[in-house]
């Protein structure tokens, strides 16, 4: 009789821990941390042009993959341009770099679709910016002593951990560079990853299609899984998208078990998430979800026509005009732009990215985005502090009075990355700041990020408005 116990129980064990298995997957959790860490170094070694040994020892000090360090194994093909990530051989991921496009990831055994695009002919081929020129090639060193001090303390590190790492700063202030500063290794032109600042590219792209007509905030997303009229989720909007408030069981939460986590182990990371239940009504409860972000890149792929329409798009119609001619889009396995992170851009080019939201989505007299477009995007979303593609401090969120407090204006509106990647852009200001680095702090080195905005603020204000 106890045998039989036994067995039963061993049974019933076996069978508990095959349905965690098959409900969790934890080896989906694993690919997609050595997926994380082959893009990276990979992004970083060939577009950036960092030292991928620095890039690896960075990268596994985040939450999230701190804990598989000695683990982790990673190799890096020169000759071939690819990365291969591994946990002690298993769980192997690769990211191959396509010149212009970035680093792509081989997922199954279908290689991945890389657009057919030559995107330094495109970028040649293009007129001369609309956005005017605001600094020389050399480096703008601060002039003004508080200035200057400013962006001393942007770049001090503490003696313990967590480090800030703190790559690029770069201030702008009525049209003009008036600052900027550079760690070593890193100069005006260096392509630095933006992590989920890439969220606002896609708001860009999604309010030039508006203005085009082609796409709408209002209009129920065209999901081709959506489209039959019984189908709950047929009537969630581009705008609940880009709100993060489909509904949809789509939360993040970094832990590798979340759809943001394991869509990137997905060929078709779009085709992955867009079959995520509804677990609310839309439009009424908020969660932070990139994967949310990037069902909106295949919508704007498809509305440009493909992936190299997509391409081409984005540099007539965005990249072009701002001048920002470092940007690199980076793509999933299908050809789809990762419209939720991973763009890399030079600091310099990511300010321009913040000058047409300064400028209410005009530069050089020419109307990029649609006119209301900026105030949508930067007004909060129910009772958070996030917008639609953008952080906000025209909200009564308590972090957003936080932030108030230390001295960003509640005008002020953001680009979010991970890391303390940011792009803050202040109208009552008249400026845009730039802050970029890979800092492991908790909250991504906002106190810092607002000393700096502080100190600039204090430095360039003129008698007049100081006595406002």
């Amino acid at each position: 009789m106890n045998l039989r116990r036994l067995l039963v129980g061993l049974l019933v064990f076996a069978g508990l821990l095959v349905a965690g298995w098959l409900t969790y997957r934890p080896d989906r959790a694993l690919r997609a941390a050595t997926s994380a860490v082959a893009e990276m170094i990979c992004a970083k070694t060939f577009v950036s042009g960092l030292d991928p040994q620095t890039t690896f020892a960075e990268t596994m000090e985040r939450p999230g993959v701190r804990r598989l360090r000695a683990m982790m194994r990673y190799r890096v093909e020169p000759d071939m341009r690819y990365v291969d990530a591994s946990l002690l051989g298993l769980h192997a991921s690769r990211a191959t770099y396509h010149d212009g496009l970035g680093c792509v990831s081989t997922q199954g055994q279908k290689p991945p679709y890389v657009p057919h695009t030559d995107v330094a002919a495109l970028r040649a081929a293009l007129p001369p910016p609309t956005l005017p020129e605001f600094a020389t090639a050399a480096v703008v060193e601060p002039s003004d002593p508080a200035l200057k001090a400013a962006l001393d303390h942007a770049f001090e590190e503490p003696a313990s951990p967590p480090f800030r790492r703190t790559k690029a700063v770069v201030v702008v202030k009525d049209g003009r560079l008036i600052a900027e500063r550079y760690a070593a290794n890193i100069g005006v032109d260096t392509p630095l990853i933006g992590f989920s600042m890439t969220k606002t590219v896609t708001n860009a792209l999604l309010g030039i299609m508006t203005r085009q007509g082609r796409l709408s905030p209002a209009i129920p997303a065209p999901v081709a899984e959506w489209r039959e009229a019984n189908d709950p989720r047929h009537d969630i909007t581009i705008e609940q998208l880009m709100r993060m408030t489909s509904g949809l069981a789509l939360d993040e939460t970094n832990s590798g078990f979340d759809a943001s986590s394991q869509m990137n182990i997905h060929r078709d990371m779009a085709a992955f998430v867009v079959n995520a239940p509804l677990m609310a009504p839309p439009g009424q409860r908020w969660a932070y979800s990139s994967a949310s972000t990037q069902i909106l890149a295949r919508i704007i792929r498809d509305a440009a026509g493909g992936p190299e329409q997509t391409i081409e798009f984005a540099w007539r119609e965005l990249f072009g005009p701002l001048g920002m001619r470092s940007a690199t889009l980076q793509f999933d396995g299908s050809g789809t732009l990762q419209g939720f992170a991973n763009m890399l851009a030079s600091a310099r080019d990511w300010s321009k990215l913040g000058l047409l939201y300064l400028g209410d989505g005009v530069v050089g007299g020419q109307r990029i985005l649609p006119e209301g477009w900026v105030a949508m995007s930067a007004a909060a979303t129910l009772d958070t502090d996030y917008g639609a593609g953008l952080w906000t401090n025209r909200s009564q969120h308590i972090h957003a009075q936080g932030r108030a407090r230390a001295g960003i204006p509640r005008d002020a509106f953001f680009a979010f990355g991970l890391l303390g990647q940011r792009i803050v852009i202040m109208p009552s200001q008249r400026m845009v700041v730039v802050r970029l680095g890979d800092s492991i702090d908790p909250d991504g080195d906002i106190k810092g990020v607002a000393r700096l905005v502080r100190e600039v603020i204090a430095a360039t204000e003129t008698p007049a408005t100081a006595a406002k």
